[in-house]
């Protein structure tokens, strides 16, 4: 409706009229709202998609994907924007990511950018990488038929890369967004018992909400 009127016919959008925000919070009080939360990627899950993963290119770049994304608490346009330079390795075989710029933090000034990623999963970053053969610039890069390789990995392309683990895994990925491994993180975080004020600080939440 709003987009006819604006877009189509070059009206005013008569959804911003206060009779209609009104009679619209009139209904959410009687009938509530659905919730439109996506499913959660928790480690049991992670564990059997990395588990059912070939072990080709693609295969590599997608477990390093979703082992980087759940450890990290990233969001897909962070993961999209990594780059080989900013993944360290440390002593112990554990790892950080380095995130120049975040949705909350578009300025790259945040206290926190450091992201940490354990041993398995500087693991599957190492295969994946030594695989590849690239050691500089974009790190996770979309892999085409015959394993051609380009620059970039798309936002909307993790999302997919989830769901085509998933499904592989027999697990229903209709509810699974590139977000999920944020989601599945928290929730472990939750049931092991971390505080909320930990875990938005690692995901790089802003608000309880």
């Amino acid at each position: 409706i709003s987009h006819l009127h604006r877009a189509a016919a070059g009206l005013a959008n008569p959804c911003n009229d206060e009779l209609v925000r009104l009679a619209l919070r009139r209904m959410h009080r009687a009938k509530g709202r659905r919730g439109n939360q996506k499913l959660g990627l928790t480690r049991d899950l992670v564990d059997r998609m990395l588990a059912a993963s070939p072990g080709t290119l693609k295969g590599l770049r997608d477990r390093a994907l979703l082992s980087v994304a759940y450890d990290s608490l990233c969001r897909r346009s962070e993961l999209v924007a990594a780059d080989v330079e900013h993944v360290e390795l440390m002593s112990d075989g554990s790892g950080t990511l380095f995130l120049p710029r975040s949705k909350t933090d578009q300025e790259g000034q945040g206290a926190y950018r450091y992201r940490y990623l354990a041993p398995d999963t500087m693991r599957h970053l190492s295969a994946y990488l030594e695989a590849s053969g690239h050691k500089e610039g974009v790190l996770f890069r979309a892999v085409g038929r015959g394993g051609r390789r380009s620059e970039c990995l798309s936002g909307e392309t993790v999302a997919r890369i989830f769901k085509q683990m998933a499904r592989a895994a027999g697990i229903e990925p209709s509810g699974i967004s590139g977000h999920s491994t944020r989601i599945g993180k928290a929730q472990d975080c939750v049931a092991a018992g971390i505080g909320i004020a930990a875990i938005m600080r690692d995901g790089g939440w802003k608000t309880e909400a």
